[in-house]
């Protein structure tokens, strides 16, 4: 591995892991929630405990919040911006150290337009946002239920399979691959890039977890030089080939754009679909209700993504001095926004560790972020979500979990990288619908 990463390792992520895992040793509930066992398997119980410590707290590395309206307000407030890598109480040399070492176009670091913002933001953004207006969307129904049934097809009725890695997962590549032009015989490689890359979102992960992501982003880098040059060739319909011909972006941010779709357009879903299955499983009433009713599916993915949240968690920082929540936050100071502590907050939702399907204002939930940085795909999300979980349990009436499921060593991305599942019968396919 090249020194260099080594060295943006310790200034980005080794720094914070020191002080997490220090503080974690003296019973800290944060540092234990952002790098622990209990942050990875349930975060929950510790997101009470700091619930508990105020709406505004601070803490060794940040300040933090796990209050619906305080999320919801920080997350429109142009006063703040998104998290950088010197957005963490880092010692200076250290801070400095990762600007020396650029690393290759990734969805974590500028000009990824999850991590700028205006105007730059609104340069990556707008280009992109065509292809998720509620009409585009709705022209991929089709080929999501197409995509979902050949992958029920495909699974053995009365066998076992992993959902994750035969189903879960093979939704949401298929389609976000089709969107940017890349072959179908690439899925697995997206796949094995997206595990590698995504513990970069956490805070304070190993040398080897950042070790391998960085080897995954130059392979990719390498591969997306290539694609993008066919596709200046021999241009597509698809989001990537229109970005290339139009000329508004450079090669380093016609990269970072697709890294960022390719990974955004897979992530949530995969653990979307995942989390609502364990749901449902776990709930059993709720899925005998889903079956009465098929009209609330769309209300119970909000439920699912309220209850337990794809992506838990997001950061903003202060670019100026700013009091809220009787708090004074100078210039540069970083607040980590729990979105899955807001999604449970009692002072929005009724019985908030209750999962209930037909709740009238899951919509509410922050899970997919809010303000200028709200998720491009939600609508794609919601609508896959809808779709593969309905036909799932549609075509599999009698699935049931083989073993415990396997939850992914993450804090930021909340799903599981297996899940055994009994099978059972097949019943037959239904006659399409529209969801």
């Amino acid at each position: 591995m090249k020194p260099q990463y080594w060295f943006r390792w310790l200034s980005v992520q080794g720094a914070p892991r020191l002080v997490l895992r220090r503080q974690a040793r003296r019973g800290d509930a944060f540092a234990e929630l952002m790098g622990g066992p209990g942050g990875f398997a349930d975060p929950y119980p510790l997101i009470e405990r700091l619930r508990g410590q105020g709406r505004l707290i601070r803490t060794s590395i940040s300040w933090a919040t796990f209050d619906h309206e305080l999320c919801r307000a920080i997350l429109r407030d142009n006063r703040f911006g998104v998290r950088t890598t010197e957005s963490f109480d880092i010692p200076g040399p250290l801070q400095k150290l990762a600007n020396y070492f650029p690393l290759p176009p990734n969805p974590v670091e500028p000009p990824s337009m999850l991590v700028i913002n205006p105007p730059e933001h609104t340069k990556m953004r707008k280009p992109v946002a065509s292809a998720f207006t509620p009409r585009a969307i709705g022209r991929l129904r089709d080929r999501v239920e197409t995509v979902t049934a050949e992958l029920l097809d495909a699974l053995p009725a009365g066998g076992s399979a992993d959902l994750i890695s035969a189903f879960a997962a093979q939704v949401p590549i298929a389609i976000i691959s089709e969107m940017l032009g890349f072959p179908d015989s690439d899925k697995d490689r997206f796949l094995h890039w997206g595990d590698e890359l995504t513990p970069l979102l956490d805070v304070g992960i190993s040398w080897r977890a950042h070790e391998r992501a960085l080897q995954a982003m130059e392979v990719m880098n390498a591969y997306f030089d290539d694609h993008i040059a066919r596709l200046r060739r021999t241009p597509g319909d698809d989001i990537l080939s229109a970005l290339v011909t139009a000329g508004d972006l450079d090669l380093f941010e016609l990269k970072a754009s697709a890294s960022l779709l390719m990974g955004a357009g897979f992530e949530t879903t995969v653990n979307l679909i995942g989390n609502g299955v364990v749901q449902l499983l776990d709930h059993p009433e709720q899925l005998a209700r889903l079956r009465a009713e098929p009209e609330l599916w769309p209300n119970a993915i909000e439920e699912v993504l309220r209850f337990d949240s794809p992506v838990q968690t997001t950061a903003r920082t202060a670019m100026c001095d700013v009091e809220i929540a009787g708090e004074r936050l100078r210039a540069g100071d970083t607040v980590v926004l729990s979105l899955a502590g807001a999604n449970r907050d009692p002072a929005v939702f009724a019985e908030p560790d209750r999962f209930d399907i037909g709740r009238a204002n899951a919509k509410e939930h922050l899970s997919f972020s809010n303000g200028i940085h709200v998720c491009l795909g939600a609508s794609l999300a919601r609508m896959e979500g809808v779709y593969a979980l309905q036909a799932l349990f549609d075509r599999f009436p009698d699935l049931q979990l083989d073993g415990p499921p396997q939850r992914r060593k993450l804090f930021t991305l909340h799903g599981y990288e297996q899940m055994p599942v009994r099978l059972g019968r097949r019943a037959p396919a239904p006659e399409p619908t529209t969801v």
